[in-house]
């Protein structure tokens, strides 16, 4: 049997199972994997081809654990979890760039600070201030997404 699937080779699961392979060969075994995960190599398959619609969260955290593979909480939490309908897409890339994105919007930051302080220091948010707000929370995402990204890539890339 070959080591590259074909049904399964764009699946996100699949993916993260043969990057692990990278580390320890093992996992080029669904067989291996599922024993590990501590499910049937049947469910790991349905997971990898799609079949599985709703995976039970607890085997999401430990294929991201066991593959070393953060972004699969994200996909989770972004594509299955009901109440995740607005978690942004973390861009697990190598880390010069999540510094280059984290350095630009933490210049944007200064800018927002003051701003949030010019809104919020009568304790009234006018209608003309809307806008303005509605800007410092898009920054704040911003942020919120860069610190989730580079979490993520220090937990695939430090043991």
């Amino acid at each position: 049997m070959g080591r590259r699937p074909t049904k399964a080779a764009d699946n996100p699961f699949c993916q993260a199972r043969l990057r692990a392979a990278e580390y320890n060969e093992k996992f080029f075994s669904k067989e291996y994997a599922a024993e590990q995960l501590h499910i049937s190599a049947s469910q790991l398959q349905d997971y990898e081809l799609g079949i599985t619609k709703c995976i039970p969260p607890d085997n999401i955290l430990r294929m991201a654990d066991l593959y070393r593979a953060p972004e699969l909480k994200n996909l989770y939490c972004r594509e299955m979890c009901p109440l995740g309908e607005h978690v942004p897409v973390l861009e697990v890339t190598d880390l010069d760039r999540i510094t280059v994105r984290a350095m630009a919007t933490l210049r944007k930051a200064e800018e927002t600070k003051d701003l949030l302080l010019n809104i919020t220091e009568d304790g009234v948010i006018s209608e003309d201030e809307k806008p303005s707000l509605k800007r410092v929370l898009e920054t704040l995402d911003e942020i919120s997404t860069i610190a989730q990204s580079l979490k993520a890539w220090t937990e695939k890339n430090l043991e």
